[in-house]
């Protein structure tokens, strides 16, 4: 990360836990050096990440210009406490969001009026969602955010790797329905969860694309507490964060998509965005995964980094 701040030594890493809803949760804090109170940035994952994932490059990179970072895992996984495993809930996570920033909040060394929310995919709706109801934040950072997980898939981006057809699409959706339908019915009659690949087949796993597979081999080789399943009874209850949402946001926001994004929506998201008050909207010539590797990801910490400290201090 040379293209984003100054050397390593410019602060530490502190393995830190708090609590929420009676679980633990497991987390680092990033601390520049010096005894004044910092700004904090408080992170929140996307889909199915742990902390030991894309969060340390971008943490490294803020904490380095003298920004101190939060990151951890969302209950039921990584380091954090909570069963079943791998449980994708989005109310868990707001709920583990909001303990995180009351933890900072407490903290002699963090200054409580300057703290940012940043979060990515997933997590990147949650922190909108969460800046729209609490006016003691100072400033968003919503990396490729997924505000609708239903209508804001129309206009995706279609790689030329993965246009499996009307068929084989039907068929697929038909299987990660039912794969979400049985799992809800377990977890109501409080059984194990029916697992999903994160990635693998078409129909068999929430990402299919032939491409990422590259990117998911580097996800097990570098994030060891990171697991390929999730439980699907979160694509029942996926966000739909609805307008007047963002509008709602009285602090500065920060919003970075990617074009290629065959994920989540940017020609969706930009119609949604581009004429609130307060929201700026940068994007990168990217797919949605690109934007945590190589000089994209340099180039976007950077730009963040910039509007966090622009606001922060």
């Amino acid at each position: 990360m040379d293209a984003t701040g100054p050397p390593r030594s410019d602060y530490t890493e502190h393995a830190v836990s708090f609590t929420s809803a009676g679980s633990r949760i497991g987390g680092v804090l990033y601390q520049p050096s010096g005894q004044r109170r910092h700004p904090c940035v408080v992170f929140a994952h996307g889909f199915s990440g742990t902390m030991d994932w894309i969060l340390p490059d971008f943490a490294a990179a803020f904490a380095a210009s003298g920004l101190a970072v939060l990151i951890f895992d969302y209950r039921h996984f990584g380091a954090s406490e909570g069963e079943p495993r791998q449980l994708v809930d989005t109310s868990l996570q707001l709920a583990d969001i909001r303990a995180a920033l009351d933890y900072v909040r407490g903290r002699h060394d963090i200054d409580g009026a300057r703290i940012a929310l940043w979060g990515t995919s997933l997590g990147g709706s949650h922190v909108i969602d969460i800046a729209a109801a609490d006016p003691r934040i100072a400033a968003v950072v919503a990396n490729v955010p997924a505000l609708d997980m239903y209508w804001g898939l129309r206009g995706r981006f279609r790689p030329a790797t993965h246009r499996p057809g009307v068929v084989r699409t039907v068929v697929a959706t038909l299987r990660l329905t039912a794969a979400a339908v049985l799992d809800e019915l377990r977890g109501r009659l409080g059984l194990s969860p029916h697992y999903l690949a994160v990635y693998g087949q078409l129909g068999r796993s929430v990402f299919s694309d032939p491409a990422l597979a590259r990117r998911f081999r580097e996800v097990e080789s570098n994030a060891p507490t990171w697991r390929n399943s999730v439980t699907p009874r979160f694509l029942l209850h996926a966000p739909r964060y609805r307008d007047g949402t963002v509008e709602r946001i009285r602090c500065p926001v920060l919003v970075t998509l990617a074009r290629d994004d065959a994920t989540i929506s940017t020609p969706y998201l930009t119609q949604k965005l581009r004429n609130v008050p307060g929201v700026e909207i940068r994007q990168y010539p990217v797919g949605h995964f690109d934007v945590y590797h190589d000089g994209a990801r340099d180039d976007i910490a950077r730009d963040q980094r910039d509007f966090l400290l622009r606001h922060l201090r």
